[in-house]
């Protein structure tokens, strides 16, 4: 999969990096006991803010983007390497859905968290109400401005880049109720 692009407009590997800002404002609003796995690193975006919080954090990713531990598989592997789980999954061809399926089933045993940046759009494919009613989220936190560009460089945007808005879901353990749905502001927390 190392190189793999879903066309000429797509980053390789789906390698759309997470604004600081938009981990930031999570560990605002959520906190997480436990060890953490980032299992689709990259750069360690993600993995740099949680540090920095003071988690624990175990980076991996399928490509070597020099930060982690590289060649990692998620969807093959087989045993947890944290408690928690959160990450930016890459999107194309039903990946965002194996990768949330994968983070479930290890945090079924962990008795750890989810959370995963998603596109919002996402939440309304017909293709997901069986899985988001089976397995509710506890929270769905709706972000007003945070774009994930190509290779984390805004020049590689193209018109459709520009137009995506993500969310965070948060799936606990045991969760079966309604789910509850919030806003988060990015902008106080960007540098």
């Amino acid at each position: 999969m190392a190189g793999a692009s879903l066309g000429p407009n797509r980053a390789a590997n789906e390698y759309y990096p997470t604004p600081p800002e938009a981990t930031r404002a999570l560990l605002n609003a959520e906190h997480f006991e436990g060890s953490i796995w980032e299992p689709a690193c990259g750069e360690g975006w993600i993995s740099s803010e949680l540090t920095a919080a003071g988690y624990f954090v175990v980076s991996t990713d399928i490509d070597d983007y020099g930060f982690g531990t590289p060649d990692t598989d998620f969807l093959s592997t087989r045993i947890p390497r944290g408690k928690n789980i959160i990450t930016n999954p890459p999107y194309g061809r039903g990946l965002a859905d194996r990768f949330v399926r994968q983070a479930l089933h290890f945090c079924e045993g962990t008795g750890g968290r989810v959370a995963m940046l998603l596109n919002i759009a996402s939440l309304c494919h017909p293709d997901r109400h069986g899985s988001f009613t089976r397995r509710p989220p506890s929270v769905i936190y709706a972000l007003d401005d945070c774009v994930c560009y190509p290779n984390g460089k805004p020049e590689q945007a193209t018109r459709y880049t520009n137009t995506h808005r993500y969310c965070w879901v948060i799936w606990e353990p045991e969760h079966t109720t309604r789910t509850e749905f919030r806003w988060l502001s990015t902008a106080p927390f960007r540098n």
